[in-house]
């Protein structure tokens, strides 16, 4: 071994070490690694920042913009009501999660399939009460293992593929690959459905003090319309849109007030009081087509993109104090609508227009950005930590969906690859506003992004000092003298070990060529081995950085670097024991 050589797996060996004793935060680390590692001369200068214009951190950038578009979207409420009600229980959400996420990984990009669920993922999480962590490791897991399971699924496979040619003359087909990653696709969602306590229950760890403000008894008023989806229906139809989380307050019909029992039918023109959080409120208005009170925001028919919805808490100084919103006309004089209000230990059953405001009620409000500020200036309101309000905003359901599934096609015929396509998408949630452009920012993780960009030019010291050379040199020798299954295995398991730290498809480059030449020296047929590299380049459960989808769900769920081997190691040995044998029965190697 070189010196370089000898530093680059110190400083990586130190660098992971120091990832799993999790004293310091993610990124800061990665980025003490590049400086490190360019001090030593392990990383060249002009190499040092190449990471933040890898294709990677691109596509995982705009994959959390891209799922938060749809997440906004409510599509997936929609889609959740309709297909699966009584989906309660962590096991049955998890199972049909992992299997979709997998299903969809086989034809798609694995990462683009798991951006589609996430939002399912936390809604299941709201619904269950289980943390989000819970979910979205195993769903990453089962987005790899899907992608095994075709040609296109998984890059290795084209690898692979294009690796047999070039010594057989013949390719992997499409379908080559699925007898072992349809097993191996079942064997780890069956692991990974019962074992799933191994992942702890975490919170974002990058939490801020806009996420930790949550109000859960706003009141608003809504409207039965002749569009309504609950026309004609009792009320308690209306409070299952919001997941037991809302409860009506009062039903005004005309002049009576009347008492909201569960078999009440709505007609047309009630006014019911719903008492809940914001998004559950939301949740209700636009799964039951309702017209929250307040005058229409809108210019030519059409509704306007700048309108938002904010929080903000009536001071005692505000001239609002001992007023009505009916007496204030603040939709007629100001633009700006009271959609919601919050008035702690009390339960309000006032309509919103009769209400006489008091010093600490929290209000939602609705208007244009340009418009809000002043009144909350003028009128001595004191705006919360600025936090995404959906309730009131208008949406474009179905465009999310439509961006994404375009962006999937272009990458399918080769219009576009990944990246490109990603960021189109990305782009496209702002340019078609579904998406507000104020809140673009917000959905990029920057720690996440950052973390990426600097480990990049660090895990890439293996192959620049010949170290990856080195490990390939090694495997081929022990190898050699290993019976066909020994073989196999080490192939599988070291292509398990390099991937965090060599790319999937470096990985198989790498590999490749050396299994399938030490298995013609042997005289077995190549392709059992060449699978075992695919398979191993494919599996990469042991951190959050040698794949994307291990990347997408890390920010998000709050887990830490030792949390993924914790689920990932026993779900790798189980896919070596099961893939090995498989591999000598479906391609024989005599």
């Amino acid at each position: 071994m070189t010196t370089q050589q000898i530093l680059a797996f110190t400083l990586i060996a130190l660098m992971m070490a120091v990832f799993i004793w999790d004293r310091f935060r993610y990124d800061v680390v990665a980025c003490c690694a590049l400086v490190l590692a360019v001090a030593l001369g392990v990383v060249p200068v002009d190499k040092a920042f190449s990471g933040f214009s890898d294709d990677i951190v691109i596509i995982v950038g705009s994959a959390l913009v891209v799922s938060a578009g749809v997440a906004r979207s409510g599509i997936v409420d929609m889609a959740v009501k309709k297909f699966f009600p009584n989906l309660n229980t962590l096991h049955t959400q998890l199972a049909l999660l992992m299997i979709a996420v997998a299903l969809l990984s086989a034809f798609i990009k694995n990462i683009g399939a798991l951006a589609i669920m996430m939002p399912v993922a936390f809604q299941f999480s709201k619904k269950s009460g289980a943390s989000p962590s819970k979910y979205l490791m195993p769903m990453a897991f089962a987005a790899l293992l899907g992608g095994l399971m075709t040609q296109i699924g998984t890059s290795p496979n084209i690898v692979v593929s294009r690796l047999r040619q070039e010594l057989t003359g013949s390719s992997f087909t499409m379908f080559d690959f699925t007898p072992m990653g349809a097993l191996l696709t079942v064997v780890g969602i069956t692991f990974l459905l019962f074992f799933h306590w191994l992942v702890p229950s975490r919170t974002k760890q990058n939490n801020s003090i806009e996420e930790a403000i949550e109000i859960k008894n706003y009141t608003s008023e809504v409207s039965v319309t002749a569009q309504s989806a609950v026309l004609g229906k009792p009320i308690s139809d209306l409070l299952k849109l919001g997941d037991g989380e809302v409860i009506a307050t009062a039903v005004l019909r005309g002049t009576a007030r009347m008492s909201p029992f569960p078999d009440l039918q709505l007609r047309e023109g009630d006014a019911v009081l719903l008492e809940g959080p914001s998004n559950e409120l939301d949740r209700i208005v636009s799964s039951g087509r309702l017209k929250l009170s307040g005058k229409p925001l809108s210019g030519k028919g059409q509704a306007r993109p700048d309108v938002i919805s904010v929080e903000a808490v009536i001071s005692q100084e505000s001239t609002l104090r001992g007023l009505s919103a009916k007496e204030l006309a603040l939709s007629y004089t100001r633009g700006v609508n009271l959609l919601a209000i919050s008035r702690r230990g009390e339960r309000l059953k006032e309509r919103l227009g009769n209400l006489t405001l008091m010093a600490g009620d929290v209000l939602v409000l609705q208007g244009s950005r340009k418009n809000l500020p002043g009144v909350l200036q003028d009128f001595s309101l004191l705006p919360l930590a600025q936090r995404e309000i959906l309730l009131g905003t208008h949406r474009r359901a179905f465009v999310p969906l439509i961006i994404l599934a375009l962006a999937m096609a272009a990458t399918a015929v080769g219009i576009a690859p990944v990246p490109v396509a990603f960021f189109a998408a990305a782009l496209g949630m702002v340019v078609f506003r579904a998406i507000p452009l104020a809140d673009f920012y917000k959905s990029v993780d920057g720690p996440i992004l950052v973390m990426l960009a600097a480990l990049i030019p660090v895990s890439d010291s293996l192959r620049t000092t010949g170290g990856s050379e080195l490990i390939a040199g090694w495997l081929g020798g022990v190898a050699a003298s290993l019976p066909a299954w020994g073989a196999l295995a080490l192939i599988t398991i070291t292509a398990m070990a390099v991937t965090p730290f060599l790319n999937n498809a470096a990985t198989v480059l790498v590999m490749g060529p050396i299994a399938a030449s030490f298995a013609t020296n042997l005289g077995f047929r190549p392709e059992a081995f060449l699978m075992a590299v695919a398979i191993g380049a494919g599996c990469d459960f042991l951190t959050p950085v040698g794949h994307q989808c291990n990347t997408l769900v890390f920010g998000p769920g709050g887990y830490r670097f030792s949390d993924y081997p914790r689920l990932g190691l026993p779900l790798s040995f189980l896919i070596v024991l099961v893939s090995v044998p498989a591999l000598l029965y479906v391609w024989p190697v005599r």
